[in-house]
């Protein structure tokens, strides 16, 4: 009993250390609007800041996806606090568009590090039989603390002195607390090799992945599509269209997608992994739908909507991915298959971004908006026919 109490708590605090982390790289969302006042740049600049982080994390999970499998959880996770930190610092010395490329970068390399290591972290550091509630913490704390970073900032940025440098200040207070907690959290990883030791590898599936990792993909991709064009130009959507100019107001909506995205992760368990995939794609077309009726009509509360109920749809379509994809991967594996799944994600988080971005300039916003909504329902439509068609099994 007290070896449960004592491995549960470490699970739950390394669940804290990742939130931390992940909301790091959503703390700029709702200053986007005042760093476009103080440097005067466009809505397409807007969305490549937010995509150089994407590529971040993606170059990473291609290049070491797997180090924490070789060097152990604790340095990995150590790293990437340290490319937060350097991120923070970045924001707080922004003079030019160059620091705030350096520290969206910086951003998407400690995400990318964090990602895969810091999930099969939650995962093992769980007691035994543990396994679908750790899931839930790690898939939690990623979406948890994605959603904290832009209610925090915003809340300060409205609310507190020095818009700009105060929500970095506070996040570096926070990361150091994690440095200090990762030091004390016991590795996971039994048999460590040499940094020397790791080698990049191309993406790869080992054989009894592959047939369930194709949907899960397609659901990831689709969902996290919708909260990259949701988190980069919402806030310009709410201030141009709808006159919402509170950045807590701006940071708050972005913030209740992710929020919904836990709740549903959280409804897996009731209705199983096998359900969850289609269900969360029926989420995410219902999602992308109220979007476009707030785009067409400029209501708040079917933007509102849309966070609530598209969240919800990645929610229940993302964990039952991850579910599936851990669940079939081998231990010494594990790490490097769920960073595959999450380059496939952050491919929909970035290639659609910059899409809205190029198309915002021609045929505005909205109109680029429409077409992202258009491009994601054919393509969530076309996913939950195939997961219906060839169901993931319960038990994976």
């Amino acid at each position: 009993m007290d070896g449960d109490r004592r491995g549960w708590r470490q699970c739950f605090l390394s669940g804290a250390v990742f939130a931390v982390c992940m909301a790091g790289t959503t703390l700029p969302t709702p200053l986007y609007g005042l760093y476009q006042d103080k440097f005067g740049f466009s809505e397409l600049t807007v969305t490549v800041v937010y995509a150089v982080y994407a590529f971040g994390v993606i170059g990473v999970l291609l290049l070491a996806g797997n180090v924490s499998d070789i060097v152990g959880r604790r340095p990995v996770l150590l790293a990437g606090l340290g490319f937060a930190a350097a991120s923070a610092v970045c924001f707080l010395c922004a003079t030019g568009l160059g620091w705030l490329y350096a520290g969206r970068l910086l951003s998407g390399l400690s995400a990318g590090l964090f990602t895969g290591a810091a999930t099969a972290y939650v995962m093992e550091l769980a007691p035994y039989g543990g396994a679908s509630r750790a899931t839930f913490v790690a898939t939690a704390a990623n979406m948890g603390g994605l959603g904290c970073g832009p209610l925090l900032a915003g809340v300060l940025a409205q609310y507190a002195p020095c818009p700009l440098y105060l929500p970095f200040a506070v996040h570096l207070t926070l990361l150091a607390a994690c440095v200090a907690i990762t030091m004390w959290l016991r590795e996971t990883v039994r048999e460590r090799r040499p940094l020397s030791t790791v080698r990049p590898r191309r993406p790869g599936l080992p054989p009894q992945v592959r047939s369930v990792f194709a949907p899960a993909a397609i659901a990831s991709f689709v969902g996290f599509a919708l909260f990259g064009v949701f988190t980069s130009v919402s806030p310009a959507f709410l201030s141009e269209s709808l006159d919402v100019n509170n950045h807590a107001v701006s940071g708050l909506v972005v913030a209740l997608a992710f929020f919904a995205s836990t709740a549903g992760q959280l409804a897996v368990g009731r209705v199983g992994v096998a359900r969850s995939l289609p269900l969360g794609c029926a989420g995410l077309l219902a999602g992308l739908a109220l979007l476009a009726g707030a785009l067409r009509w400029d209501l708040l509360f079917l933007v509102v909507l849309s966070a609530l109920v598209g969240g919800v749809g990645q929610g229940l379509a993302f964990r039952g991915a991850l579910s599936a994809v851990a669940g079939a991967s081998p231990e010494d594996r594990r790490a490097a298959v769920i960073s595959t799944l999450f380059v496939v994600a952050y491919a929909g988080i970035s290639v659609p971004v910059i899409g809205v971005g190029v198309l915002s300039g021609p045929i505005g916003l909205e109109g680029a908006g429409l077409v992202f909504i258009a491009c994601m329902a054919i393509l969530v439509s076309t996913a939950a026919v195939y997961l219906l068609r060839r169901p993931v099994r319960a038990g994976m």
